[in-house]
């Protein structure tokens, strides 16, 4: 399935109890990336390589978006399944992008098991490339995703937020031996 690029891209900010959220959206109100002011060159490069040189304006946010992410933080786990997503990647990445928002709030998920979730249960490392690739943390919830030692492993936005992420949603981690 092929996504159409957008014609132009919204940049807005957003508190959040874990640092200012970027929120970059189209013209058709669909969330197109979700990363932390202090990763914002890695936002700007990711844009580039899934859009190329497309404009990048300041503006708001949707509504539904914001407070859908407001709801979320405010204990509404539920509130960021009804958030419209577009995004670029490769047909592989976006089956892995679909696949993480299957995963409920509160639970967890190897890299092996999304693998097998996904039909392809030996791509357990390019399944873990498409996760760190996911350019909608949070609503694309690549913090869901664990070692398979039930450990936390590397997240975009830092392990803090993903340990802060994973604790707001009542998740129970293992320590790892």
């Amino acid at each position: 399935m092929t996504v159409m690029p957008p014609d132009r891209l919204l940049l807005d900010r957003a508190p959040t109890p874990i640092g200012e959220a970027l929120l970059v959206t189209d013209a058709a109100g669909r969330l197109r990336a979700l990363d932390w002011s202090d990763y914002e060159p890695r936002l700007r490069r990711l844009l580039r390589r899934h859009y190329g040189a497309l404009p990048l304006s300041v503006g708001r946010a949707p509504e539904s978006i914001r407070r859908a992410l407001d709801r979320y933080f405010a204990d509404d786990l539920d509130a960021l399944d009804a958030i419209p997503c577009a995004t670029g990647g490769t047909d592989f990445q976006r089956t892995v992008w679909a696949a993480l928002r299957t995963i409920p709030a509160g639970r967890t998920l190897s890299y092996g098991a999304l693998a097998a979730q996904i039909g392809a249960p030996k791509a357990v490392r390019a399944v873990g490339l498409a996760n760190g690739a996911n350019p909608i943390g949070v609503v694309v919830p690549c913090h869901r995703v664990i070692g398979a030692d039930g450990s936390l492993t590397g997240y975009g936005g830092g392990l803090e937020r993903k340990s802060w992420l994973l604790a707001h949603e009542g998740a129970s981690l293992r320590t790892a031996a």
